[in-house]
């Protein structure tokens, strides 16, 4: 049995499982660090996909929003960053009508921030993580961009592959 904790964001009980303690530091870092408000992080966003005509649910970890626009979707992992890339890239592609604009993977140690839209990784470490007053700048010059229907099947896949252990969770 593991010892339950209480979420930074939330204030719920919860498991300490996986990567529970990299979520709550990072939970700590946006707020303390990077000017986020408590109310702008939304945890455990579900996500529906379908496989062969089935749904499968799950959640990405953390949803950063700014001015009532989602701006970072961010998973929280216990072992190698790089791995999860390609999941929290296409989960922002695919929780809401919009993408994301960001996709952040982090162990709370170390973050790798990609542009959601091109594919790109546009920063490495705690450092490249946008603090609130940058969002608020970003959002200005960002345009809300539909992820291609044509595309989203193959993304629901992608993300299901990478997201194998979280389903059902």
């Amino acid at each position: 049995m593991f010892e339950p904790i209480r979420d930074f964001i939330t204030g719920q009980e919860i498991d300490n499982v996986g990567s529970e303690v990299s979520r709550q530091i990072f939970e700590k870092f946006l707020v303390e660090s990077r000017g986020f408000k408590k109310e702008e992080i939304k945890v455990a966003t579900p996500l529906v996909v379908q496989f062969k005509g089935e749904d499968y649910v799950s959640a990405i970890d953390l949803i950063v929003w700014c001015k009532d626009t989602p701006f970072m979707a961010v998973t929280c992992v216990a072992g190698s960053i790089g791995s999860y890339e390609r999941e929290i890239l296409s989960g922002a592609r695919l929780v809401y009508e919009f993408q994301i604009p960001f996709a952040v993977s982090t162990d709370a140690r170390n973050a790798v921030v990609m542009d959601t839209i091109s594919g790109k990784t546009i920063g490495q470490g705690l450092d490249a993580v946008p603090s609130r007053q940058a969002a608020e700048k970003l959002l200005t010059t960002i345009e809300k961009t539909i992820y291609a229907p044509e595309k989203r099947e193959l993304e629901m896949i992608i993300y299901r592959s990478f997201n194998m252990e979280k389903i059902n969770r």
